[in-house]
């Protein structure tokens, strides 16, 4: 009897401590994040590439403090994201407040949504999100090039908006989206941009991403974000060690400017530990006939290298742009069509 009795005790106790951890596995809240640094030098010792985040010259530099929370209870979840220092701060176009290029405040929020699951294929989400559009992202976690493209630069950072997004399958899903303009937290003409993405997902080696974004911001046609983005990013896993990664866009504003460009990554792993990527990016701006802006264009090509050891990566870094103007200078602060640079950066991310 005293055996029988125990046993009950013990299964139920053994049922209780399932089912609580359990309780405490879908009620948890994950954190993750990163923090980064770089020295960069210019040959020309002069800054000269302006793509985001790697401007300061011969120093070295903070890049951001990242931190995220987010939580998934059954079909409810959110997502909250905040940087602090410049590359997630002044740099990543606006800050706390929603001032853009405004060095004073504290903090950049990255990310702050809400999801919704109405059925296993139906989710809608809304609020504060990083951009669908192109390859590269704000945080360095992400990306295996240190420098930033000129593609991420002239493209959105972030969109502020309602989304749903409906999967057909395990291979095809649709988003689409009512968006504020870009990079705002308040839209001041009304919800006004229309973005949506066709995702394909033919098997795990291979990933294809067709993005649209169109509407008109504040301030009309002259806005920058006023206009039409169509956007492509491929990724595909040849082998286990050798992969190659493609994006493409073009973008046209209300006003006759914009801009287009391909960028294509081939990157090789020769270990769990080490790889060596390449970016060979085109980049040209439209002309914009009403304020006589010429078209100009720009080849960038940067060599990467990656140590990484449990959530730590060592990048070495040379890259080298050439463009069809003098928009470079060099070290007499005479004008010239080509710049180089050379960084090495430490990221580690939780």
């Amino acid at each position: 009897m005293k055996r029988l009795l125990t046993t009950i005790i013990l299964s139920t106790f053994l049922i209780k401590t399932a089912t609580c951890q359990e309780e405490t596995k879908e009620k948890g809240i994950e954190i993750s994040g990163s923090v980064d640094t770089y020295w960069k030098y210019d040959f020309q010792n002069k800054p000269n590439i302006n793509t985001y985040f790697t401007e300061d010259n011969n120093s070295v530099s903070i890049g951001m403090v990242d931190l995220a929370v987010k939580k998934k209870f059954k079909k409810a979840s959110f997502v909250g994201e905040l940087s602090f220092g410049p590359r997630g701060q002044y740099r990543s176009i606006m800050n706390g407040d929603g001032q853009a290029g405004d060095d004073k405040n504290s903090f950049h929020i990255q990310n702050l949504y809400v999801g919704y699951d109405l059925t296993e294929k139906l989710n809608l989400t809304a609020g504060f999100m990083g951009t669908f559009v192109g390859f590269e992202v704000i945080s360095p976690t992400y990306n295996f090039h240190y420098s930033t493209s000129y593609l991420f630069g002239a493209g959105p950072f972030q969109d502020a908006g309602l989304k749903a997004t409906y999967s057909f399958s395990d291979k095809v899903a649709l988003m689409v989206g009512l968006f504020n303009d870009w990079n705002v937290y308040q839209d001041m003409n009304g919800v006004s941009h229309v973005g949506s993405q066709l995702a394909y997902t033919p098997n795990d080696k291979s990933s294809f991403y067709l993005n649209f974004l169109t509407g008109s911001s504040a301030g009309g046609k002259n806005n920058y974000s006023s206009g039409t983005l169509v956007d492509l990013v491929a990724n595909y896993d040849f082998t286990s060690k050798f992969f190659l990664g493609l994006n493409a866009t073009n973008y046209k504003k209300r006003d006759g400017g914009g801009y287009s460009g391909i960028a294509l990554y081939p990157r090789i792993h020769f270990s769990e530990n080490f790889g060596l990527g390449l970016r060979e990016e085109f980049f040209q701006t439209h002309k914009e006939e009403e304020n006589g802006i010429p078209s100009s264009n720009i080849l960038a090509t940067t060599l990467t290298a990656e140590y990484n050891y449990h959530g730590f990566k060592f990048i070495p870094e040379i890259r080298i742009d050439k463009g069809n103007a003098e928009r470079f200078i060099k070290n007499d602060l005479s004008p010239t069509k080509s710049a180089g640079q050379f960084l090495l950066a430490c990221v580690y991310s939780f």
